[in-house]
C-alpha cells in the first residue's frame, strides 16, 4: 500500500507532462536550398543534420531509393489533441543525389 502512495504523484505528473519524438528541423532551409536531380546527401546532412531514420523505398516499377526521415513531434500526454508533428522524407538515387521528396506538418 505504501509504495501505491508512493507511484500516485509520479503517474499524475507523468499524465501531464510533454513527449517529444525525433529532433526539430527547419523545412523552410531544405526546401529553399534542395535541387532535385542535383543536391547530395553530404548537403542535406549539413543542412538537416543527421536524419531520424533510414531505409529503403521502391517504387511500382521497381526502381530502388534510399530513404532519409527526418520527424519531429511534440505534445502533451494528457491533451493529445494539441500534439504538432512534421515529416519530411528524402529519397536518393544510388549515387546519393535526390531523387524526391515530401513533407507533412507544419512549416518551421
Amino acid at each position: 500500500m505504501k509504495t501505491l502512495w508512493m507511484l500516485l504523484p509520479a503517474l499524475f505528473l507523468s499524465a501531464c507532462s510533454t513527449v517529444q519524438v525525433g529532433h526539430d528541423f527547419d523545412v523552410s532551409t531544405f526546401a529553399a536550398n534542395v535541387k532535385q536531380g542535383a543536391t547530395t546527401q553530404a548537403e542535406v546532412r549539413r543542412w538537416m543534420g543527421a536524419p531520424s531514420g533510414v531505409g529503403v523505398s521502391v517504387d511500382t516499377s521497381g526502381q530502388r531509393y534510399d530513404e532519409w526521415i527526418y520527424y519531429y513531434g511534440e505534445g502533451s500526454v494528457y491533451r493529445s489533441g494539441d500534439a504538432k508533428l512534421k515529416i519530411l522524407q528524402i529519397k536518393f538515387d544510388r549515387d546519393g543525389v535526390v531523387r524526391g521528396y515530401n513533407w507533412s506538418g507544419e512549416r518551421s
